[in-house]
């Protein structure tokens, strides 16, 4: 009882001090306030997420106690707070020469530096901190361990964390913390066996499960991932992170038809984003449900009429109708909103080819290429337009031209090979197509419909012959 009634006098005193505190700023008056109630107001106010209040609780504090070494301590972490690292930095410097083993200013003078990018002169401080009072060597580390997860120094946060585990096992939200370090270091087998230590201790942590989630999406194990984000579902139904995250996993293995239903649990909770609305909207076409996936793009366009990927969307389904016309207009206003993305200038060319435009379609095509010059489709479609077109000799120059300037490109290699094999040119032919092959030899199969039907040079042949083509 004598506890209870020396706790609740203790809360009473701060409440108290607070109280005068608040009356003295809204009467704009002045009031004497000891050290001690002075270092209960402006903890109360840290405590309480006040940082505003904090600061003038301790500007006035320091004015009225200049001399007091725990207050200037609390003026100097309420800067630190507000980034004022320069200024709290002089004031810890002063005070370490009146109580150079006093580790809380070390810590705060560690803070200091780390802010200001000196990690090595703050991990100094700290290790100095942390021989100046083996009693309390525990807080002394979580102080340390706190502050720079805050300034994401997770290369110095880990051997601290270890100590910090070595003294707190039974703590486990310490195996938490330095899991998501070793994420943060991609470090992810450590990151997730510590995970899976935690998850041991703690098996209804969604996050933990979540964070799992990520790491192996990251190492492309899908279907880890996946399980990893059931287990974070099925402890907390509501983290729609977890949900996108397993939509698009699925959508990425093309198992459209499974990711359909968690687009829309996903939208649910989120009815708002488009990003959604168009990646359920490209499973709706992906199965061939062409009315819902119009339907999706279009809210999906309601929602964000300056997101690209839905105009895009619905001028491939336009496109792939047989209604090039169409097309045009949604992938012309794509391209306006997204002019750095090669796919839809590339399907843009290709519906300008669909309807007659043989220039308009090259422009955009090269535009493609200038985005992303590996764009092996366009490379192969470009080569079509020109075979068909009967355009070779006139085209061949630029090629060259070009050649010259990218390098050995596999598509560009592919297309000189093949058309230098219908104009006779078999050196040539032969040097391109070697160094085509010899840098991506999958990607012939693209190309392979430009090449003559038969290839009468026995090198050339050989050549094919090597690579099993």
């Amino acid at each position: 009882m004598e506890e209870d009634r020396s706790g609740f006098s203790f809360e009473e005193e701060i409440r108290s001090a607070v109280q005068k505190f608040e009356r003295m700023r809204s009467n704009n008056q002045s009031c004497f306030f000891d050290v001690i109630e002075f270092e209960s107001i402006i903890d109360y106010y840290i405590e309480s997420n006040n940082p505003l209040k904090a600061y003038e609780a301790a500007i006035l504090a320091a004015e009225q106690h200049p001399n007091s070494v725990s207050i200037q301590l609390r003026k100097a972490r309420v800067l630190l707070d507000r980034g004022r690292a320069v200024e709290a930095l002089r004031i810890l410097k002063n005070l370490e020469s009146i109580e150079p083993g006093n580790h809380e200013i070390c810590v705060a003078k560690g803070t200091a530096l780390g802010m200001l990018g000196d990690i090595q002169g703050a991990k100094k401080m700290f290790d100095y901190a942390l021989t100046l009072d083996s009693d309390d060597t525990a807080n002394i580390l979580f102080s340390i361990t706190s502050v720079l997860q805050n300034l994401n120094y997770y290369d110095y946060l880990i051997p601290y964390l270890k100590k910090l585990i070595q003294l707190e096992p039974d703590f486990y939200a310490h195996l938490y913390d330095l899991a998501y370090a070793f994420e943060k270091t991609e470090n992810y087998a450590e990151s997730i066996r510590y995970y899976r230590k935690y998850l041991e201790e703690e098996p209804f942590s969604d996050s933990a499960w979540y964070n799992l989630g990520i790491i192996y999406n990251k190492l492309d194990e899908p279907e880890k991932a996946l399980t990893a984000y059931d287990y974070s579902l099925a402890i907390n139904s509501s983290n729609t992170f977890a949900l996108f995250n397993k939509g698009n996993i699925l959508y990425n293995q093309e198992k459209y038809v499974e990711a359909v239903p968690v687009y829309h649990e996903y939208l649910e909770n989120e009815p708002d984003n488009f990003e959604a609305m168009t990646y359920l909207a490209e499973c709706y076409e992906k199965t061939g449900d062409l009315v819902l996936a119009r339907k999706y793009y279009n809210e999906a366009i309601e929602l964000a009429p300056d997101f690209a990927d839905p105009w895009f969307g619905l001028g491939i389904l336009a496109l792939d109708e047989g209604n090039p016309s169409e097309s045009l207009v949604f992938l012309r206003k794509a391209v306006r909103l997204d002019d750095e993305n090669p796919e839809i200038w590339y399907i843009l060319g290709k519906a300008h080819y669909a309807s007659g435009e043989e220039k308009a379609a090259l422009r955009c095509f090269r535009e493609a290429l200038k985005i992303d010059v590996y764009y092996n489709e366009v490379w192969s479609d470009l080569g079509r337009i020109i075979l068909n077109e009967g355009y070779i000799k006139r085209a061949l120059p630029y090629l060259e031209k070009a050649y010259k300037i990218i390098g050995d490109i596999p598509g560009i290699n592919y297309l000189l090979g093949a058309f230098h094999c219908h104009l006779g040119n078999t050196e040539k032919a032969f040097r391109h197509i070697s160094l085509a092959l010899s840098s991506e030899k999958e990607a012939f199969y693209e190309f392979r419909d430009i090449f003559p039907v038969k290839i009468h040079n026995r090198k050339i042949k050989r050549l094919f012959e090597e690579y099993n083509i």
